[in-house]
C-alpha cells in the first residue's frame, strides 16, 4: 500500500502530492515541523508535542491553517489511512508560497500544511537499546535559536552524517566553551559518579525536548536528583552513565563517546529503568 500524505487539505499518495516552487519552506527554510512517537496506535506526549509546535509558530509569526481539533482530526486520520501501529507522525508548517523575497510577504498567505507518517521497527530499536550506541562530537555550527524546532537542519543533517560515517549513532554538538548542547536529533545526559543526572538547562542553544520533560518526571518520580546545566564531552567520560532521548529513541543508553567507553562500555541500570518507565507509562495512556 502507498502511503498517504496529507497536504493543504487533501489525502495523497506520498508520490503524487506537489508543494508550490515558492512556499518559502523550500526557498528559505521558512517553516516548522514537529513529531509525533506512536507506539501500538497511541500518540505518546500528544499535548507536549502539540503545545511546542504551538510555540514554534509562535516565534516565527506563522499562523497554523487549521484548529487544533481539526489538527488532531488529521492526525489521527493519517495515522488510521497508513495502517500505523508503531511509527512516527511527521507535521511541517510553512510560511506558504509567496514571491520569492527575504522579508514576510507583503498580503495575506495561507500557510502550507504537510502531515505524513511511517512505520518504526521498534524491536530493532529495543535491541538497539540494550546493546547501547556509540557517539561523536562534533561543533555547534546552528543559528543561535534552536529552541524554535525550523525545519532548518542544515548543521544538523552534516552532523548526523559524519556520525553514520563513523559508525556512530549520533553526534553530541559541542560549544564554544567546550560544553555539550544536545545531539543532532536528541536531547544528551549523563549519570555522575555521585548519581546525579545531568541535562543542559532549557535555554536558546538547545531544543526543549518533549520526551526530555517526560524523562524528568519520571527521574523525579524515581527520587533521583536532577541538575539542567551544561557538562563537558570529558565529564561524560568520567560518567556512571550517559545516554539520549527523543520521541523516536525515547531512552537510549551512550555507551561509548569518539570511542572512548563510558564507564564499563554497557548499557547502565538506571538508563534502562527510565526507558522501561517511560514505555510503561506510554502503554497506560
Amino acid at each position: 500500500m502507498a502511503r498517504i500524505a496529507y497536504v493543504n487539505g487533501r489525502y495523497r499518495p506520498v508520490t503524487d502530492t506537489a508543494i508550490g516552487i515558492e512556499d518559502r519552506g523550500f526557498q528559505f527554510a521558512d517553516g516548522v515541523y514537529e513529531v509525533w512517537s506512536v507506539r501500538a496506535g497511541r500518540f505518546l506526549d500528544h499535548e507536549g508535542h502539540r503545545a511546542r509546535l504551538e510555540r514554534s509558530l509562535n516565534e516565527l509569526r506563522i499562523p497554523l491553517p487549521v484548529g487544533f481539533p481539526a489538527l488532531d482530526v488529521i492526525l489521527h486520520e493519517i495515522v488510521r489511512r497508513n495502517r500505523i501501529e508503531d511509527g512516527l507522525v511527521y507535521l511541517q508548517v510553512t510560511r506558504g508560497v509567496a514571491r520569492r523575497d527575504h522579508p514576510f510577504p507583503p498580503g495575506p498567505v495561507r500557510p502550507t500544511l504537510v502531515v505524513t507518517a511511517r512505520a518504526l521497527d521498534l524491536k530493532a530499536a529495543d535491541a538497539r537499546a540494550a546493546q547501547g550506541v556509540g557517539v561523536i562530537t562534533r561543533p555547534d555550527l546552528r543559528w543561535k535559536r534552536c529552541d524554535i524546532k525550523t525545519v532548518n537542519l542544515l548543521p544538523n543533517v552534516l552532523a548526523k552524517q559524519a556520525a553514520r560515517e563513523a559508525g556512530a549513532h549520533e553526534a553530541w554538538l559541542v560549544d564554544e566553551s567546550g560544553h555539550v548542547t544536545e545531539g543532532s536529533s536528541t536531547n544528551a545526559w549523563i549519570l555522575t559518579g555521585e548519581g546525579v543526572l545531568v541535562t543542559r538547562q532549557t535555554d536558546e542553544k538547545i531544543l526543549w525536548g518533549v520526551t526530555r520533560l517526560a524523562i524528568k518526571a519520571l527521574a523525579e518520580q524515581e527520587g533521583l536528583r536532577i541538575e539542567e546545566r551544561a557538562f563537558t564531552v570529558e565529564e561524560a567520560l568520567r560518567a556512571r552513565e550517559a545516554f539520549i532521548t527523543s520521541a523516536t529513541s525515547f531512552v537510549t543508553p551512550v555507551v561509548s563517546i569518539d570511542g572512548r567507553p563510558v564507564a564499563n562500555g554497557a548499557p547502565g541500570s538506571v538508563s534502562m529503568r527510565l526507558r522501561a518507565l517511560y514505555l510503561e507509562a506510554a502503554e497506560r495512556v
